[in-house]
């Protein structure tokens, strides 16, 4: 059973112990009126105790005398005194609440209104005449309600007016909460009770307990407390190392000062969370508009993440007053999840190339700017002209020379040719033009079909020729020309399928398909006529002037082919001049 003290005749009624100072003789305790039936607050003051003293009793007659004086919703209401046999007792406003020093977790939203309502309640007290010095600020003496109603209790060490302490009560006060100019006994100004109350936010802020506050003091009594909150609001911890300024020209004035330098923006600052670092597009047509979604999201609670996105300038990028070709929709925004589409315009981009470029969103997080990648591909324009294959075409030249040297030479031998270019030429041309069409047929089957055309043609011109006589002559017996049409055959058969190949290949370079075949042709011709005419030593006209046509022709087609192909590379150049640059 609890021995509490007898109050009874006094009109009061205790029911328990809030708490202690043996050493000072001064206790207090929760009870009820039974006049009114109101829990009410009594201070004892034991000064029959060992430790007590008369000075301690001076100190409760000050705060009575301040209370009496107090009118604030958020400070306690005096209400009466009594003397007792065992000490003097002080009758206070009971208050449902309980201090910041008992261990609780507050939300960030909580701890700036705390810090608000504290500083209303210095507010009132040093705007009296003259002003209210508490000395005891900290969590042991500040309690909060269930609904957040803020109350300042224990005047005892309240000091009136500015100015230095007396001797006797510089121990007056907690370590770890007084402001140095307070424990070296030198002048308190308004800006005193700015240093306990911002130790208090620090202790909550940090969940470091009252008697640990002097652990992140270092020797010149700076505060050290950013490493326990990496997470913190710069904006916060700005204003809360100046309230516990070691010097007191360095802290806010007064409580109206920190009041209206407190930060607006919320203790823990929201956070960015992107669905995507790096954006890749890739363009599928010309002048394409891509899109891109790109999700944000804020997992922070009791935040509001704000937005606004910027693209990186780069030096080949016009003016942003003159064209923007990348832009996010909505460009800024107050949510905390929302979808932003990334929008590229590739119309002046140039064709075939890759684009790197950086976005930017401005944030009120603690990172402030974060950047987002993007890679941009545009689709390659196929040219109406590619350059001339010199190099195939020299291939198939040499192709066609060689073989009909070759078949010449043969035919020389066997007494078919004279070295003078004795020939009836019916069989070697018909079996040629016979030997081209079963190449044709053969390139058909494999799907060539653009060669075959080609050597059909081929085929049909030199039937017509052979039966139109020969080259020169008379015609042979019917065995010189069954072994001539065999020569023939042979060869363009042969000859036929390299024309036919050689034609796809140019046509896989980009040459148009008229213009493939017309120089394939041509070519073929020019190295036939030549191969011939080196076996037999120059000595056809017919063939040098076959020669002589063929490669002036080719030489037309070629120089024709570059000239377009020169054209087209200029007009591409003068219109990728006002293009924009990777």
């Amino acid at each position: 059973m609890q021995n509490f003290p007898d109050f009874s005749q006094h009109c009061f009624l205790v029911h328990k112990e809030l708490g202690h100072n043996r050493v000072g003789g001064r206790v207090t305790y929760l009870a009820t009126d039974t006049r009114t039936n109101q829990e009410v607050v009594i201070k004892q003051f034991q000064f029959a105790r060992l430790g007590a003293n008369w000075t301690d009793f001076d100190a409760y007659e000050r705060e009575i005398q301040l209370l009496k004086e107090l009118n604030h919703p958020g400070i306690p209401r005096y209400l009466s005194s009594f003397q007792t046999e065992d000490g003097f007792c002080m009758v206070q406003e009971y208050k449902p609440a309980t201090s910041l020093a008992e261990s609780r977790s507050f939300a960030p939203d909580q701890i700036r209104q705390i810090a608000i309502a504290a500083l209303e309640i210095l507010v009132y007290l040093q705007n009296r005449i003259p002003p209210v010095i508490h000395r005891d600020v900290k969590p042991a003496n500040i309690l909060v309600d269930e609904v957040g109603n803020l109350f300042l209790v224990d005047f005892g060490f309240a000091h009136i007016g500015e100015g230095e302490v007396g001797v006797s009560s510089v121990v007056k006060g907690t370590l770890g909460f007084m402001p140095p100019e307070q424990l070296f006994n030198r002048q308190l100004t308004e800006a005193s009770d700015l240093y306990g109350l911002g130790m208090t936010l620090i202790c909550l802020l940090t969940d470091t307990k009252s008697d640990r506050i002097g652990d992140l003091v270092d020797i010149s009594y700076r505060v050290s407390f950013k490493h326990l909150v990496p997470k913190l609001n710069q904006h916060w911890v700005n204003w809360l190392e100046k309230m516990v300024e070691p010097r007191i020209k360095d802290r806010f004035t007064n409580a109206v000062e920190a009041l209206a330098a407190l930060p607006a923006s919320p203790l823990r600052p929201p956070e960015a969370q992107f669905s995507h670092s790096k954006l890749e597009l890739s363009a599928r047509h010309p002048g394409e508009q891509l899109v891109c979604p790109v999700q944000i999201t804020n997992p922070v609670p009791d935040t509001l993440l704000q937005g606004e996105w910027r693209l990186e300038p780069h030096p080949s990028d016009p003016s942003m007053q003159l064209y923007q070709w990348i832009t996010v929709s909505p460009a800024t925004f107050a949510d905390n999840q929302i979808e932003c589409r990334v929008h590229v315009d590739t119309r002046r981009l140039v064709p075939g190339k890759t684009y790197h470029r950086r976005l930017q969103l401005h944030t009120n997080t603690l990172a402030k700017v974060y950047s987002l990648d993007l890679q941009i591909k545009t689709v390659p324009v196929r040219s109406p002209t590619r350059p001339v294959p010199y190099a195939l075409l020299l291939l198939l030249g040499l192709f066609a020379a060689g073989l009909s040297s070759l078949l010449t030479w043969v035919s020389v031998v066997l007494g078919i040719v004279t070295q003078t270019g004795g020939l009836s030429g019916f069989g070697t041309l018909l079996g040629a033009a016979i030997g081209l069409e079963l190449a044709s047929w053969l390139l058909r089957s494999s799907d060539s079909r653009v060669g075959s055309v080609a050597t059909t043609l081929a085929a049909i011109v030199l039937g017509a020729w052979g039966l139109l006589g020969g080259l020169t002559g008379s015609v042979n017996s019917a065995a010189t020309i069954l072994l001539e049409a065999i020569i023939g055959g042979i060869g363009g058969a042969i000859v036929g399928i390299g024309l036919g190949l050689f034609v796809e290949r140019l046509l896989v370079q980009g040459l148009p398909k008229q213009g493939a075949i017309a120089i394939a042709l041509l070519t073929t011709i020019l190295g036939v006529s030549l191969g011939v005419n080196f076996s037999l030593s120059f000595s056809v006209p017919v063939l040098s002037g076959l020669a002589m046509g063929s490669s002036l022709l080719l030489l037309l087609l070629i120089v024709q082919a570059q000239l377009q192909q020169t054209t087209t590379n200029l007009a591409r150049r003068q219109t990728e001049r006002h293009l924009i640059k990777p």
